[in-house]
């Protein structure tokens, strides 16, 4: 189960460089239910998500870079690319996602959580702007169908 809450951002924190920083592709085979290949530095996956915004299904199954560079074609929409920075925050760890063009300059902030209840109690940092948890135009599924022109 995917407990997490995501979030805009007012501004970077001034010490990015100094916290663990992976770089992440990812592209949508399907996005009702959402399945999602991933590239996370030298690490591939898949991934089934269920329905929902606040918690949802979520298993990851691992694949190699070969079963990745197979599938990848067979994708559709966009590739989406972004770097992700781990940031401590109390017992959390802050995901803050920039994401590379055609995205940029998108920056979102996600936390995961142990349960609904910790998750909807949670106080976000001052540096956090709009709580888009629930907003779908923000899930990387629906960027990943987003048209540019």
């Amino acid at each position: 189960m995917e407990i997490e809450r995501k979030f805009t951002i007012k501004e970077l924190p001034a010490d990015l460089d100094r916290y663990p920083v992976k770089d992440l592709q990812q592209a949508y085979m399907n996005t009702d239910p959402v399945i999602r290949i991933r590239k996370e530095d030298d690490n591939y996956y898949m991934t089934y998500k269920g329905r929902g915004m606040l918690a949802r299904e979520e298993y990851n199954l691992p694949l190699n870079e070969e079963s990745y560079d197979h599938l990848l074609p067979k994708c559709d929409g966009n590739v989406i690319s972004k770097k992700r920075y781990l940031i401590p925050f109390g017992n959390y760890t802050i995901e803050l996602d920039v994401f590379d063009a055609p995205f940029a300059p998108l920056i979102i902030a996600e936390v995961e959580f142990g349960t609904k209840e910790e998750a909807e109690s949670f106080t976000p940092p001052a540096w956090f702007l709009e709580d888009v948890t629930y907003n779908k135009e923000y899930h990387n599924s629906n960027l990943s169908r987003k048209a540019f022109d």
